[in-house]
């Protein structure tokens, strides 16, 4: 039986794209941001939207480091952790 092995180290950024008008990169960072929370939701047992209150993940973005999410990224975690599945 063969083991997966995962690097441990984060993923290189690149850069975004240049000229894009200013709600692009709005718009980008928060799925990434909401990305990131609904995977850590996740990972820790969270699998209904029910389940995440704004509370839950706001207190889940300061426990993996992150700035506090809005209302509205609360709300897209909330969608990709219905339709994630």
């Amino acid at each position: 039986m063969a083991v997966a092995t995962f690097p441990t180290e984060p993923l290189l950024k690149k850069p975004l794209p240049a000229g894009k008008p200013r709600d692009w990169y709005v718009s980008h960072n928060r799925r990434l941001k909401a990305m990131r929370l609904a995977i850590a939701l996740l990972d820790s047992g969270v699998y209904q939207p029910t389940q995440a209150p704004n509370r839950k993940i706001r207190s889940t973005a300061a426990r993996i480091g992150i700035h506090p999410p809005s209302d509205a990224t609360c709300r897209m975690v909330r969608f990709l952790i219905r339709y994630g599945r």
